[in-house]
């Protein structure tokens, strides 16, 4: 989800940020070798760390409008950026633009249903689901929800496309198949960002009250509230489906790792600053969390119950939400430059045709 405060605190460091990057960057380029050298001008001015993973390519969108969540469809190859009042579809490979999803207002998320050949939009300020069909890109009707729909996601255990709504504080059960809803969750609160468990339940963070919930999908009820502390304001969440481990991005810097079965909190990490989305990769065993400061935390999972942090990457300053492409381990984050508030406001102004997509590779 935008969050107001969270721009707010990322464009009063942005001078700050902007000076230790450059400065570190400078101690880099001096202290490598002409190999990691060649390395550092062929990704982009970043040398790989110690996961591999840096900043290859930055790819422009440009355009008016904020953005929110972004989606990587795996195996039809293909990544969807919110952007708005639109959805911007890219090639996964070329990472061309290969088509758009119009009038989406306020869009935040997009959900696939590859089975059903359906994909799901969720926009908040139009308070309904936009279903299209996932080869045409056409739209195929709208889908009522509650009151600012942001997170949504498909359960494929259940068949149903889930939306979070953010101010009405329930979840919007769709049957992808259809697009008929199949129920209302009433859960309480400001939903954020959910995960799938594969065995029919999900988890959804309720950020102003610092609590993961877990709630069965197939009965639409509330099977737990687990209360998050010393975690606060929970916005990302990605699972380990193999070893029951939940990856919870925190306001204050943190992720908490998360029991799926007890609720209890296994360990926190550090990360950085403006966590507003997180992921994992079950082949690598890496937990990643995007940050508004201009980094991508790297955890490694050494087991269920021991978690490393690898390094934080460097990428752009408003990089706070992340895709990961399970077929190539790439990771892509929608990015920004922004403009001080303008007087008398709190939200940075961005500036006009800045919007880009980054894209990390090992």
């Amino acid at each position: 989800m935008i969050n107001r405060r969270k721009w707010t605190v990322l464009t009063a460091t942005a001078s700050f940020a902007t000076a230790i990057f450059c400065i570190a960057t400078h101690a880099t380029l001096h202290a490598t070798s002409h190999r990691t050298s060649h390395a550092i001008a062929s990704s982009g001015g970043r040398a790989a760390g110690a996961s591999g993973y840096h900043v290859s390519k930055t790819i422009p969108v440009g355009g008016e409008g904020f953005w929110d969540y972004i989606t990587v469809d795996s195996e039809a190859r293909r990544v969807y950026v919110s952007h708005g009042t639109h959805v911007v579809v890219l090639d996964a490979d070329t990472q061309a633009v290969v088509g758009d999803i119009p009038d989406t207002q306020g869009v935040h998320g997009i959900a696939i249903a590859s089975d059903a050949g359906r994909g799901f939009v969720s926009n908040g300020r139009a308070n309904n689901i936009t279903m299209f069909d996932v080869k045409t890109l056409k739209t195929l009707g709208t889908i009522p929800a509650g009151t600012n729909p942001d997170a949504i996601i498909f359960d494929a255990a259940t068949k149903r496309v889930f939306a979070m709504n953010g101010r009405s504080g329930d979840i919007t059960a769709i049957n992808a198949a259809d697009g008929k809803v199949a129920g209302t969750i009433p859960v309480g609160g400001k939903l954020e960002f959910a995960a799938a468990d594969g065995k029919g339940t999900l988890y959804v963070n309720v950020e102003d009250k610092s609590e993961l919930v877990h709630i069965d999908a197939g009965k639409l009820t509330v099977l737990h509230r687990w209360p998050l502390a010393p975690c606060t304001e929970p916005s990302g969440l990605a699972i380990d489906t193999k070893t029951r481990r939940l990856f919870v991005g925190c306001d204050n810097k943190m992720m908490a790792i998360v029991n799926a079965d007890t609720g209890k909190i296994v360990t926190t990490v550090p990360t950085g600053e403006g966590t507003d989305a997180n992921g994992f990769d079950p082949a690598t065993s890496f937990a990643f969390s995007s940050n508004g400061e201009g980094t991508l935390t790297v955890v490694h999972e050494d087991s269920a119950d021991k978690f490393t942090v690898v390094e934080n990457v460097p990428t752009k300053k408003s990089a706070r939400t992340m895709a990961l492409d399970l077929k190539t381990h790439n990771i892509f984050l929608p990015a920004a430059d922004f403009d001080p508030p303008p007087a008398g406001e709190k939200r940075p102004k961005m500036k006009p045709d800045s919007f880009v997509v980054l894209m990390l590779t090992r």
